[in-house]
């Protein structure tokens, strides 16, 4: 069965993705969407036989289309994920899925209402490093769960300009790294019952890097931290009640976990991502869509609104300005 596939947004993030859809097999990328019909004429010039439209809704309307990958920046994804919903297309989001906790309440009941599939691009889940930590832990190796520990940190220039700064954009540590180590928290611990936060600002208003605690009730908890403003390990550690899991740096696209049983010497599983590492996800989709099936249950809708709400909360306790869904966007010209 081919799945064809729309790129929504040919901008930073399908650039580094793409180029995994030749290790999807049965997938193809049929068309390509932008305001500008000149942008995505020449990012589906890589795909032959692709379609460009310099309309979104005309992309969403498409009937060579399956799949919508929205690849926009954080505060456009709720209009377009709304929109090609509404059109019948299965969607994979980008993360973070939307920017408030709102949009992304908003979106996954479209989808649900419509029964189309739905999925945030969280691409950590599927690497193969990541399946295996779990076949660890559910083999009773660690003992049951306590803690994660980690953080994601990449130091960039503030440009308030920047997609990866602007309020407006839906930008800020949280929303670009921060929602990394949530979501790997989340995929460990589950929702927490009480969130702690500190964190700095950007002159804008934006966050610039936080720390937070996660309770989870039992004894189990998460401490974990992000920024944009200088650099940090990005390693990941799992700890149960009779060892530990290390997720080797950047533990977001690792290839090793160390495995520390007590009295053990440590061992250590290595994998190697096909391509870059976004093809998991990508054959992910195919396969939920080829069985008909409207949500992953490697990264269930629930998770993404559970982390959508973590996120508001993190910004709210420390005092920065609140990314907003773009309601004007384009999508049809």
């Amino acid at each position: 069965m081919t799945i064809r596939w729309a790129i929504a947004g040919p901008g930073r993030m399908a650039e580094h993705v793409c180029p995994d859809f030749q290790h999807v097999p049965g997938a193809m990328v049929t068309a390509v969407g932008s305001r500008s019909l000149e942008r995505a004429e020449a990012f589906a010039a890589r795909f032959p036989g692709a379609k460009a439209f310099g309309s979104y809704q005309e992309l969403f309307n498409c009937p060579d289309v399956d799949v919508v990958y929205v690849a926009t920046p954080n505060a456009q994804h709720k209009a377009l994920a709304l929109a090609a919903i509404e059109a019948g297309k299965a969607v994979l989001v980008e993360k973070s899925f939307t920017a408030t906790a709102t949009g992304t309440r908003e979106v996954v009941a479209a989808a649900r209402a419509k029964g189309v599939f739905a999925m945030e691009g969280m691409w950590t889940r599927f690497q193969p490093v990541i399946r295996s930590l779990h076949e660890v832990v559910e083999s009773g190796q660690i003992g049951e769960l306590i803690a994660v520990q980690g953080d994601l940190s990449a130091g960039r220039t503030f440009n308030p300009s920047d997609r990866l700064f602007d309020p407006g954009l839906g930008g800020g540590a949280l929303l670009d790294v921060g929602v990394y180590v949530l979501s790997f928290a989340q995929d460990m611990l589950g929702s927490p019952r009480e969130v702690w936060a500190r964190g700095n600002l950007y002159p804008n208003g934006t966050d610039s890097d936080s720390s937070f605690y996660l309770s989870y009730g039992e004894g189990r908890s998460a401490s974990l931290s992000c920024s944009l403003r200088y650099e940090g390990p990005g390693r990941m550690v799992v700890i149960g009640e009779r060892g530990w899991i290390e997720v080797t740096p950047r533990f977001h696209h690792s290839r090793a976990i160390v495995v520390h049983r007590v009295g053990t010497i440590p061992s250590t599983i290595e994998h190697v991502p096909t391509g870059i590492g976004y093809s998991h996800e990508l054959n992910e989709v195919c396969r939920r869509i080829e069985a008909g099936d409207t949500e992953s249950p490697l990264m269930p809708l629930d998770d993404t609104v559970s982390v959508a709400e973590q996120m508001a909360e993190i910004l709210r306790q420390i005092g920065a300005t609140q990314p907003a869904d773009d309601e004007t966007v384009i999508v049809s010209s």
